[in-house]
């Protein structure tokens, strides 16, 4: 039988005496392989550990850079906001100016130095910079751009009583927002194998500017909602609470007052999406900064497809939380504030409608865990630094809306009178800390997981009888994880050899093998089950990542555009105070709006791989 074709391979035979020369002696035997660290065994080279030290050392010096100018840029943030003496918002938006032309002189470089070399080859993270990842930068990115078109027109409008600066910034926000699309586009799957050392501070500046540039945006925005909600305070009945409005409008007339006062309201409601934009983007410059120097996996990235075949119930469930989402939005911000009736009518809707959903979250994710505990089949363990950020992300950006939840459970426990809707509050906020809790599960088991490709025993089932030149199916005794019938069935180069008009084939299942000469026949109605069986499975768990990716959505819409019942519930401030409540809120309601929008970015990955 010719090798190769399941025929064993001749022994080596011993090399002669001429053949042997001074590479094998003639009484010597080959020496024996010696594990690395055994007795006997080689030191590891010294250079290897001499290359390694400084890419160590340039990880640390780098990371310790950008927490000090990270710092640095919070207190400027910490100063505008209590209005400490002597630093302004003139000062701000100098500092973050200046890290912004910083970080544009370095991509520029780094793309000007990729462009000549452009023909070497460089190696890529298939991971990183997913396509529909960075559409949806390009899309916030759009909107900040927009944003930042009307800071340019606020600007002018009260150009006699405003510093330069606050026309200059956005400006270089513009031009920063639009190269850093560009260098996102173009190199975010980057592995940087040169200049290494440069390169690591050059991307980890640009990561903590993004984070500075998205705490500043979060400060705007929370100002603004801070001060609807102290005007609000009164008609809820609350007016033991000191009001202080923080009113930031310059000491000058603007030309013409229509246009200045629609561009300072329409300013408030793009903020929410300049705030993704920046997070996002530092997210994927992060995963760039970890990958400087890091060896590729050989192993092949299966490309995920995007398909709407068989989710009809959870597309339909999921824009129906959707539109509910939007009306609940709108009756909210009409009737809060109107009066202590409208408004205890306003909180009451919004939880019944919260309580809801997230009890139909709950439960879909607990469908999904439940399906995956059902299948056998083992988890990617690989080194992968986008899906490491993506799961640390989850369970620390939850902490935000947990920290709120347990504040208001506490406060409805020990509050001395509690008004009727407040009671309404309790089972909403345990309910997010469940929820949360399982859709944490359900996604990062998920994202550890191939649903579309077999597994190691699977794959050695691709096997086929041929019978007069048919091919017949196998038994489903062995496909016990169901793969689909075009997974089973076999490439031309894996078809086994022919003689006689049939074969006999060995069934590989588990690491047994035995001889089956049974198959010739049709396949038995127990065939189907299996491929049913897993067919049903992926068409359930791709309904309940579409309907939790747009419940998701869902819940973002309310905090991220004013629907804010933790600020206007008031309990909770009379238990532990208004400013220390309104720091807490303050401080947590950043990561829990950003955890909604983060998860239905994980979901949707989820979804296009099932």
């Amino acid at each position: 039988m010719p090798e190769g074709q399941g025929a064993p391979a001749a022994p080596l035979a011993a090399p002669s005496d001429s053949e042997r020369g001074l590479s094998w002696p003639a009484a010597r035997p080959p020496p024996p392989f010696l594990a690395p660290g055994s007795p006997g065994s080689p030191a590891p080279r010294r250079g290897a550990v001499r290359a390694s030290f400084p890419q160590k050392l340039a990880e640390a010096l780098s990371s310790q850079y950008a927490l000090n100018v990270f710092v640095a840029g919070l207190l400027f943030l910490l100063a505008w906001a209590v209005h400490a003496t002597g630093v302004g918002k003139r000062d701000l938006l100098c500092f973050l100016t200046a890290l912004m032309l910083l970080q544009l002189l370095w991509m520029l470089w780094y793309v000007r130095r990729s462009a000549a070399h452009r023909r070497l080859i460089q190696p890529k993270d298939p991971y990183a910079g997913a396509r529909w990842l960075r559409g949806s930068v390009t899309l916030f990115a759009v909107v900040t751009i927009i944003l930042g078109c009307l800071k340019m027109g606020y600007f002018i409008g009260f150009s006699e009583c405003l510093s330069a600066t606050e026309g200059v910034f956005p400006a270089t926000h513009a031009v920063h927002t639009l190269l850093q699309v560009y260098f996102l586009w173009g190199h975010s799957k980057d592995i940087i194998q040169s200049f290494k050392t440069l390169e690591r501070f050059g991307v980890i500046h640009s990561v903590f500017t993004n984070l500075l540039l998205w705490a500043n945006s979060i400060l705007n925005e929370s100002k603004h909602q801070l001060n609807e909600h102290k005007e609000r305070l009164i008609t809820l009945g609350f007016g033991n609470i000191t009001i202080v409005l923080d009113d930031h409008t310059p000491p000058c007339n603007c030309t013409p007052p229509t246009l200045c006062l629609a561009i300072s309201h329409g300013m408030y409601y793009l903020y929410p999406f300049n705030i993704e934009y920046q997070i996002l983007a530092s997210m994927m410059l992060y995963v760039l900064w970890k990958n400087i120097g890091r060896k590729v996996d050989s192993h092949q990235h299966r490309k995920m497809q995007f398909r709407l075949h068989g989710v009809l119930l959870g597309l339909a469930l999921g824009l129906t939380a959707l539109a509910a989402t939007v009306g609940v939005v709108v009756v909210y911000l009409i009737q809060i504030g109107r009066s202590k009736s409208k408004s205890e009518a306003a909180l009451i809707m919004f939880y019944l409608y919260a309580i809801i959903l997230l009890m139909l979250m709950g439960a879909a994710g607990l469908a999904g865990i439940r399906i995956y505990r059902l299948d056998e089949q083992s988890l990617d363990e690989s080194k992968n630094p986008a899906r490491k950020l993506d799961a640390d992300l989850l369970v620390g950006t939850a902490s935000g809306s947990w920290f709120i939840s347990w504040g208001s459970i506490l406060a409805i426990l020990c509050a001395e009178s509690r008004p009727p809707y407040t009671w309404y509050n309790l089972p909403y906020s345990i309910l997010v800390v469940v929820e949360k809790y399982i859709q944490n599960l359900f996604i990062i088991e998920s994202i550890h997981r191939e649903p579309g490709k077999l597994s190691e025993d699977i794959r050695t089932l691709r096997v086929v009888t041929v019978y007069s030149g048919n091919a017949t199916r196998l038994p489903s005794s062995c496909l016990k994880n169901g793969p689909t019938a075009a997974d089973v069935a076999p490439q031309a180069s894996e078809m086994p050899p022919v003689a006689n008009g049939n074969t006999h084939l060995r069934e590989v299942c588990g690491g047994k093998e035995k001889e089956d000469k049974s198959w010739e026949g049709a396949p038995g109605p127990a065939c189907q089950p299996c491929f049913l069986q897993s067919n049903a499975q992926r068409r359930v768990l791709r309904n309940i990542a579409a309907f939790l990716f747009l419940c998701n959505i869902s819940l973002w819409i309310p905090p991220a555009f004013g629907c804010r019942p933790e600020y206007d519930n008031g309990l909770e401030e009379i238990v532990f105070g208004f400013e220390p409540w309104i720091i807490v809120v303050n401080l947590a309601m950043p990561f829990s709006i950003f955890y909604r929008m983060h998860a239905a970015a994980s979901l949707f990955e989820v979804y296009c791989k099932i």
